[in-house]
């Protein structure tokens, strides 16, 4: 490379590697809206071209055809020389990759242009063609082909243009918008297409294959260094440019000038102070500079970090936004500068500039120090100590991965501060805190890192930063340095209560919106989704609730509450009577809200299992108290569907709710078929032998434990028993409200069928599939349609309903109590 005369030899390539950078991304996002906009007010205007032409032509006029056909043979050779001018450019330059990106676009442009849907041919638009002048030249210029290909040949090679003419070009290309508003008064909606669709198909093709090779300007970084009195005369290539910065290594010559610090760091001033000893910069005859060149890519890269981030997470966790890439590497010059000062800092800066094509440059001296590695132990006292000065200065460095972290005879020394902050509050604190945590136990074990980490900043400290070892609070590239960072982050917690005898490490919540938020709006959407055919029978249903004895009704609303007892207690009972069983009470309600807009009930269990674990149960015991508890309400459903179906004799007609024979067959066959892939698949053997067998195991030994305990195996039989009864109840009560027609018997029996569909149904809440075989279980016992259909939507008001639109409320108010 040739600088004002001066051979400057360079050691590795230059050329950027092939990638899908962010600014390719973003284009085809861009131009992808661009096209559906054009299309979609093409559309919605269509037929309206008329009124626009007349309008237009009242308020500018229409150019007289010699005068519009000047004007068209003017802007018509700009636009036919255009393309021709950049292949030219692309040939003389030997940039044969370049010209075959070029030929991809014009070709795909072209084609994808003239497809019809009677074949290629050139696309018929909306608007009439009689209106424009009857030249060839004119006919050419407003055809959408022409106009597609250029504006793809333009995107594919903009970045390698001079910017001068890049934007000259493309303001030449948009010039035939005013263009042919003053020469026909006709708006150009075709050609407005083709330029969209030529800029989406340009896009598609940089983002295929990739931005490969865009000029770096090395020339204008190496005068930069030259003003600050330092001759280049190498340059290595240390990191290509990627996600981070192209990074080169420089080796130079001082060579000191009168009024200029040559050689010394961009500092205010060129001494650095720790421990009350200065060191004085050295003046030598060579020094090796680091070069970090960042590009266009790490300016709309973090632009978009920027946007998701403060999408994502919450004020406090959300830094300044900076105005520009020049502004960001400035910054991070600064705060260089400023834990310099300390003493703190592995390389100081030199130069921040910035250069041709939106390159910016940040020039530093050479890291000083080795970078942490975990083999000496004694180092890790020393970074806690260096962090906590750090902090004692409010500052923050935001990115302690351990490329980040030296040490030296002097102590532990920093560098990349591009996430550093003066003034750092409590949550940048506590966030390097835990960053240190996690990166030290991976490097150093989980003992000593906590051990140190309480030592040097307290142990209160170290308790709060512990909230945040989570996936959401740990940036994606400190836990991308570490192992197996959940179980790293696990372990960690552990060892920081065990050390701090700390029972409960409060997880500290990041993100705008938690988990159990987006859980419970994923339910409310499914709840609207379960609820609108319900809703479209209501005014049949309030008709029919004229007629209605409300003392019945009354009656099953007070029953209906009988349920939600006998389950708390049976639960209370399987988890051996250790929780209030007032609170479990409560909780019955926010089940029925969470069984109903979840799939076959999950949500009720997953909340049941929750709350035993807030009321002071482990996660086995509290899944084993659910799994018992559930197991019994099983066993006890069928025996008493038995001892129903029995009493209620053979004159019942079943066969609404009993599967054709045709259907029992295909059933077992689909048992079989599943007990023989568990048979013959080895993962799923071994999930039945390692992971079921002990939960059945250990729900076995609960059962005889149970049978051993007469008191708590009839509390929980009669729980169970109460549950079941009491829905039956509630339907009894429903059907007598509009007259009656059934004994107690039967829609029991009619009840245990539609529960046990319910459970089975992939609906959430069994809707739909309950109703239909209540319904259906009522009128084979001979009950009315008239009185079964008005029946069951009263009993799934009270049940359901009115228990789901309760149970809103009531899970909020458990969560504000700490109970789930």
């Amino acid at each position: 490379m040739r600088v004002d005369g001066r051979e400057i030899p360079v050691h590795g390539s230059l050329l950027q590697p092939l990638r899908r950078r962010t600014n390719d991304q973003v284009r085809v996002a861009i131009s992808a809206l661009c096209v559906i906009a054009v299309v979609a007010v093409s559309l919605a205007t269509r037929g309206r071209w008329e009124s626009v032409e007349s309008a237009v032509s009242d308020l500018i006029g229409v150019a007289s055809p010699d005068l519009s056909n000047r004007i068209y043979s003017v802007y018509g050779a700009a636009i036919v020389a255009l393309p021709f001018a950049i292949l030219v450019g692309i040939v003389v330059g030997r940039r044969w990759k370049l010209l075959a990106g070029y030929a991809a676009a014009a070709l795909f442009a072209g084609v994808a242009m003239s497809v019809t849907g009677d074949g290629v041919a050139a696309p018929q638009w909306h608007l009439d063609l009689s209106a424009h002048l009857d030249t060839f030249l004119s006919q050419f210029l407003d055809d959408p082909r022409w106009i597609a290909m250029l504006a793809a040949v333009l995107t594919v090679c903009g970045p390698w243009l001079p910017v001068r003419w890049r934007r000259l070009w493309w303001i030449l290309l948009l010039g035939f918008v005013p263009m042919h508003l003053v020469v026909s008064a006709v708006v150009p909606a075709r050609s407005l297409f083709g330029l969209a669709a030529g800029w989406f198909i340009g896009a598609l093709v940089v983002l295929f294959v990739g931005t490969p090779a865009l000029e770096v300007p090395i020339d204008a970084a190496v005068r930069v260094l030259g003003r600050r009195g330092l001759l280049v005369r190498d340059l290595s290539v240390l990191r290509p440019a990627g996600p981070g910065p192209l990074m080169l290594s420089a080796r130079c010559h001082v060579v000191p000038t009168p009024g200029s610090d040559a050689g010394r760091p961009l500092q205010f001033g060129a001494a650095s102070h720790r421990g009350g000893r200065t060191a004085m910069v050295h003046e030598a005859a060579e020094q090796v500079v680091v070069l970090d060149l960042y590009g266009q890519h790490q300016r709309s890269e973090g632009l978009l970090r920027q946007g998701a981030r403060w999408l994502t997470m919450r004020d406090s966790e959300t830094p300044s936004p900076f105005a520009s890439l020049r502004r960001a590497v400035e910054h991070r010059a600064l705060m260089a500068t400023a834990v310099g000062a300390l003493g703190t800092a592995s390389s100081a800066p030199t130069a921040v500039a910035a250069l041709d094509r939106g390159w910016v440059l940040y020039a530093h001296t050479e890291p000083r120090g080795t970078v942490l590695d975990g083999r000496d132990p004694d180092s890790l006292r020393a970074v806690w100590d260096g962090l906590a000065l750090l902090h004692a200065q409010q500052i923050s460095h935001g990115d302690l991965r351990p490329e980040n972290i030296r040490t030296a005879p002097e102590g532990a020394l920093f560098d990349g501060f591009s996430r550093s902050e003066v003034g750092a509050s409590d949550v940048d604190v506590q966030s390097d805190i835990a960053q240190l945590l996690l990166v030290s136990a991976g490097l150093f074990g989980v003992e000593p890192a906590v051990r140190e980490a309480v030592s040097a900043v307290g142990a209160a400290q170290v308790i709060a930063a512990s909230g945040r070892l989570t996936r959401s609070a740990m940036p994606r590239r400190i836990r991308a340095v570490v192992s197996d960072p959940k179980a790293l982050m696990a372990a960690t917690r552990a060892e920081v209560r065990a050390q701090t005898n700390t029972d409960e490490i409060r997880i500290e919540q990041v993100t705008r919106f938690t988990r159990n938020q987006l859980i419970q709006l994923v339910l409310l959407i499914a709840l609207v989704y379960v609820a609108y055919p319900f809703v479209s029978a209501v005014p049949t249903f309030v008709t029919e609730l004229r007629s209605a004895n409300w003392w019945w009704a009354l009656l099953g609303l007070l029953v209906s509450a009988l349920t939600y007892f006998g389950a708390a207690a049976a639960l209370w009972a399987c988890a051996s009577e250790t929780v209030s069983f007032r609170n479990l009470t409560i909780m019955q309600f926010a089940n029925t809200f969470a069984a109903t807009t979840t799939p076959a009930g999950v949500g009720g269990l997953a909340l049941s299992v929750r709350f035993l674990q807030h009321n002071g149960l482990g996660g086995m015991r509290a899944t084993a108290a659910v799994a018992l508890q559930q197991t019994v309400q099983v066993i006890t459903h069928v025996g008493l569907l038995v001892v129903f179906s029995v009493a209620a004799g053979r004159n019942a007609d079943l066969s609404h709710f009993i599967p054709k024979g045709t259907v029992l067959y295909l059933i077992a066959g689909l048992v079989f078929g599943v007990i023989g892939t568990f048979m013959v698949v080895p993962k799923l053997r071994r999930w039945l032998r390692e992971d079921l067998r002990p939960q059945i195991t250990d729900v076995t030994a609960e059962l005889v434990d149970l049978a051993r305990d007469p008191g708590r195996f009839l509390l929980i039989v009669g729980g169970c028993g109460a549950t079941t009864l009491g829905a039956a109840l509630a339907l009894w009560a429903s059907v007598e409200a509009f007259g009656g027609g059934a004994t107690f018997i039967t829609v029991t029996i009619v009840t245990m069928v539609g529960g046990t569909l319910a459970s089975a149904a992939p609906t959430p809440g069994g809707v739909g599939a309950v109703e239909a075989a209540l319904i259906g279980g009522l009128a084979a016992f001979g009950v009315p349609a008239n009185i079964a259909v008005p029946s069951v939507l009263l009993y799934r008001v009270l049940t359901c309903w009115l228990p789901v639109f309760v149970g809103w409320p009531i899970l909020n108010w458990l969560q504000r109590n700490d109970l789930i």
